[in-house]
C-alpha cells in the first residue's frame, strides 16, 4: 500500500469516527419530524416480512426484478413452503420468466399471494402501468412489498426514469386500484447540500429531507374491473389528504 493510500484510509477512518459521535446530533436537522416509523418496511428486514407473509404451503410469491445483479438475495433459497417465481427484464441467475414488466400479466402464469419488488420502479418508463399489472396478478387479500428510491445517485442510465416518495407509492397503489396501504414511509436519510457547480444562489445550501429508500406494504382488497387512470378522481387516489394551503 502506498503512502497516499494509507493517508486516505486513516483520514477516512478519523472522519467516520468523528461523525459517529457528532453526526446524530448534527443530522437531526435533516430529518422529516413526522415521517412514519418503518416497522414492516424496514430496509434490511423487508425480505423477512415477505417470508412471514407468504411462506406457507399452497401460496405463490412473485419477485419482480429477481435477477441477481449485486449478489444473491437468497429469497428463493430461504422459502420452505411457498412456490417462488422470479421475473426480470433479462434472463439470468434467479430468473424464471424474462420480459417487460409493463406486460407482466401476459407473461406470468396464474395469480400470486405475494408480490415483492426492490430497486425496480425507478427503472420503469411507465410505473403506473406496472402498478396496474401488479394488481392484475395479485389475488384479493394478497400482499405487496415494494421498495424503490426517493433520493439516490443516477444509475443504469438511460433507464433511470423516476424517484418516488412514500406518498407517490400510496398514490400508485391506492384504494382506486383496489389496494389498502398497510405502511408506507421513507428511510435511510441522506445529508446533502448543493455543490459548487449549482446556480450561484443555491451553492452550498443544505438540502434537508433526503432519504434513500421509499417503501410500501399494501394489501390487495378487491379486483377493479376496467380500471382507467383517466376515469378516477384525484380524491380517489389521495384520500382525505390535500395540498398544503398557502402560508400568510
Amino acid at each position: 500500500m502506498g503512502m497516499g493510500s494509507f493517508v486516505r484510509r486513516v483520514a477516512s477512518g478519523v472522519r467516520r469516527a468523528v461523525l459517529s459521535v457528532v453526526g446524530p446530533r448534527l443530522d437531526r436537522a435533516y430529518l422529516i419530524p413526522d415521517l412514519p416509523r418503518p416497522d414492516l418496511t424496514a430496509h434490511q428486514a423487508l425480505q423477512e416480512r415477505v417470508i412471514e407473509a407468504g411462506d406457507r404451503p399452497g401460496l405463490r410469491i412473485l419477485e419482480v426484478g429477481s435477477r441477481e445483479v449485486t449478489g444473491s438475495y437468497g429469497l428463493r433459497q430461504r422459502l420452505k413452503h411457498a412456490e417462488y417465481v422470479g421475473f426480470d427484464y433479462y434472463p439470468g441467475p434467479n430468473v424464471d420468466v424474462a420480459g417487460d414488466a409493463h406486460r407482466l400479466s401476459k407473461l406470468v402464469e396464474g395469480r400470486f399471494d405475494v408480490v415483492f419488488s426492490t430497486a425496480v420502479f425507478e427503472h420503469l418508463a411507465m410505473p403506473w402501468v406496472v402498478a396496474e399489472e401488479i394488481a392484475r396478478v395479485l389475488k384479493p387479500g394478497g400482499m405487496l412489498f415494494l421498495e424503490t428510491h426517493f433520493s439516490y445517485s443516477a444509475h443504469e442510465r438511460p433507464w433511470h426514469f423516476f424517484q418516488f416518495s412514500d406518498m407517490g407509492l400510496r398514490a400508485l397503489f391506492s384504494p382506486a386500484l383496489g389496494f389498502e396501504c398497510v405502511e408506507a414511509t421513507l428511510q435511510n436519510p441522506i445529508v446533502g447540500r448543493f455543490s459548487a457547480y449549482a446556480d450561484r444562489y443555491l451553492r452550498f445550501r443544505p438540502v434537508p429531507a433526503l432519504y434513500c429508500h421509499a417503501t410500501i406494504v399494501a394489501r390487495k382488497t378487491r379486483d377493479v374491473e376496467g380500471f382507467d387512470w383517466r376515469k378516477i378522481t384525484v380524491a380517489e387516489v389521495v384520500g382525505e389528504t390535500h395540498y398544503p394551503p398557502p402560508v400568510g
